[in-house]
């Protein structure tokens, strides 16, 4: 693969003059920058808080504070989601959260993998959310858009 694009730029540099080199890179560049907006622009809380109301409230409750109706059924007790951040040090954390929601941290309550309803929040289209350390984590957009309405509703 290197080799390949080590070849092509041999043949770009060749073809074209160095300052049309710089202008193909400020276009790259330029694309890169936009790419990365839109993915930005893809996390939706309204969309994050219907997709709550729609799958997670019957036992997370409807403002999320671990009351919904389904919660006295559960062999635990229901968390409430509003304060995930102070039980972590003021810090959303949003990658145990998405392994949660995701499945890839099974909870017993949850029969297994959660949602239960798991297709739901999957999607092919990703997006990069910025986890505390800087570092991006990619999720489908509908995943991506509970989280971000989770930490949104966060309380002290």
């Amino acid at each position: 693969m290197k080799h390949s694009f080590d070849t092509a730029y041999f043949q770009l540099e060749m073809l074209i003059s160095e300052e049309e080199q710089m202008l193909v890179c400020r276009g790259l560049l330029l694309s890169i920058f936009a790419a990365s907006t839109a993915l930005a622009q893809d996390i939706d809380l309204q969309n994050g808080h219907d997709l709550y109301r729609t799958y997670c409230w019957q036992c997370h409750g409807f403002e999320a504070t671990g009351d919904g109706p389904m919660a006295e059924m559960l062999a635990i007790r229901t968390p409430d989601l509003t304060r995930l951040a102070a039980q972590n040090d003021g810090v959303f954390p949003i990658e145990a959260v998405a392994r949660q929601i995701d499945g890839r941290a099974p909870l017993l309550a949850h029969g297994g993998e959660m949602p239960i309803f798991g297709p739901a929040l999957d999607s092919d289209q990703k997006v990069a959310l910025t986890m505390p350390d800087g570092q991006p984590m990619f999720a489908g957009v509908p995943l991506a858009n509970v989280i971000a309405y989770l930490e949104a509703i966060q309380t002290e």
